[in-house]
């Protein structure tokens, strides 16, 4: 018996000198780490007229350049309209800049540098906008297309995503001709005509155009990640996420077929029951979560800046990874920072009720993680369905994750002290992008890639893009417009 005694005692002696281990190494963890954060001066605040700025920008809206994959043309006078209204409202910078029509409707400028030996830089947005859905017009707080300036913000489509980013870049570059600053360093702007449907005609477009004059940049900055409020928990100041790498997009189209009859005598398995089951099967079969090199990479540079718990786990993840992605499955947006999505966007079968279709075909939409592929994508569709009767078509336009940009590099060096100098409250950490952008066309002409929006955002804020009542803060706007400036003139140096 007492030896019975003394063994579970040493036992318990071992669980606990385990536990003050394991402590001891955690507190370590949490604390050895100080701030990632780069020492800068605030810039001086750029004075900008914000009323002339937000009407020239609500002016834009009301071009209705809504893009179409089908029907490539069918915003042609609208966009001719809207790349009038740009050459209209900066003259200076017309006159300096080189313009050239790309795809027919897209726009390239070239702002020559001194240095022919300087790598160039290319700024980048696009002039589409997606449409309204059908029946929430009457919801919208100002005509979608209206383009009104009240109540501090300016209203539309477009306000954000993306003419927000075309004009603030105009309204910073066309100050900097007219006081004659001349960048050591090319800077192209390059805005596109159809991002919100691929990007295949003004994007790729463009890029291929470069490459055949043998162009290599620098780096490009797209539109992307923003600076957030309130939205990570344990983290009491603003975050701005400079997106170094982006999500792969693919869109596969499944086909199942059946045999056409009466729906009074159906088969045993009919088309629409056969890619029902097998939906069912992608949609309970997701991929697996894992932190990809992005992701660990932002953990690791906000863990210092949380506070209580969060900033333990955050220190720790050897230990509490399965509890942090348990929280981020919790939520369709931190989710996809971890898992390739599986998304059944379009299901179409059948035309009469007494008639058994012929055929079912589902859409399915998957963005993919770095490191997943088009190929590997296709192959777990394969797998999971494990249905011989069901064809597996990709869309055109897919594309692999585009390349990770290292931080470590002048650009993103560039960007991260620019977004401290004109937003001195934030965080600004590496982050992925997990929609898709114009700029995963440049990665055969670019070193680096970044996704970077200079726009502070709630939660409410993000429902907004793509959704009703769109619209962009004066006051945010004028950010926007200093952080280009801010931008241009610490890379054109």
């Amino acid at each position: 018996m007492r030896r019975m005694l003394i063994w579970f005692r040493n036992i318990i002696l071992v669980a606990i000198a385990i536990v003050v281990v394991l402590a001891a190494v955690v507190l370590v963890n949490t604390f050895r780490q100080g701030s990632k954060q780069i020492a800068v001066a605030p810039a001086p605040k750029l004075a900008v007229d914000e009323q002339a700025a937000a009407t020239r920008l609500a002016e834009a809206i009301r071009f209705q350049t809504i893009s179409s994959f089908a029907h490539p043309d069918q915003a042609a006078d609208a966009l001719r309209g809207m790349q009038a209204h740009l050459a209209a409202s900066f003259p200076a910078f017309h006159g300096a800049a080189k313009r050239e029509i790309v795809g027919d409707y897209s726009l390239l400028y070239t702002w020559e540098g001194s240095d022919p030996a300087a790598r160039p830089i290319a700024l980048l947005a696009h002039q589409d906008v997606v449409p309204v859905a059908p029946g929430t017009e009457k919801d919208w707080q100002y005509p979608p297309f209206a383009g009104v300036v009240a109540d501090g913000f300016i209203w539309g489509r477009g306000a954000w995503d993306d003419k927000s980013s075309i004009y603030a870049m105009l309204e910073a570059v066309e100050a900097m001709v007219k006081q004659g600053f001349r960048p050591k360093r090319t800077i192209y702007f390059a805005f596109g005509h159809d991002e919100e449907v691929s990007g295949q005609r003004g994007a790729k477009a463009i890029a291929t155009l470069l490459a055949s004059r043998g162009v290599r940049l620098e780096f490009v900055l797209d539109e992307g990640l923003l600076i957030t409020e309130g939205m990570l928990k344990g983290l009491d100041r603003p975050l701005a996420l400079i997106g170094v790498a982006e999500k792969g997009y693919s869109t596969l189209v499944l086909t199942a077929k059946g045999t056409p009859g009466h729906s009074s005598y159906p088969p045993r398995d009919t088309a629409i029951g056969t890619m029902s089951a097998a939906l069912v099967r992608l949609e309970n079969k997701r991929f697996p979560m894992r932190v990809g090199e992005t992701v660990g990479e932002m953990l690791d540079t906000v863990a210092p800046e949380m506070s209580g718990f969060n900033r333990v786990v955050l220190s720790n993840l050897w230990l509490f990874k399965p509890l942090l992605l348990r929280e981020f499955e919790k939520s369709g947006p931190s989710e996809a920072n971890v898992r390739t999505s599986t998304a059944l966007t379009i299901f179409n079968a059948g035309d009469k009720d007494n008639v058994l279709p012929g055929y079912a075909e589902a859409t399915v939409n998957f963005r993919l993680l770095p490191g997943d592929t088009q190929a590997s994508v296709t192959e777990h569709v394969r797998r999971v369905i494990d249905d011989e009767r069901i064809s597996i078509t990709p869309f055109p336009g897919n594309t692999d994750p585009p390349p990770v940009t290292r931080t470590d590099s002048d650009g993103y060096r560039a960007i991260n002290r620019t977004i401290r100098e004109v937003f001195p409250d934030v965080v600004v950490t590496p982050g992925l992008m997990v929609g898709a952008t114009d700029s995963r066309n440049y990665a055969d002409v670019a070193d680096n890639i970044f996704r970077f929006q200079p726009v502070r955002t709630t939660g409410e804020d993000l429902k907004r893009v793509h959704g009703t009542n769109e619209r962009l803060s004066i006051a945010g706007y004028a950010d926007m417009i200093r952080f280009y400036r801010r931008l241009m003139e610490n890379v054109g140096k």
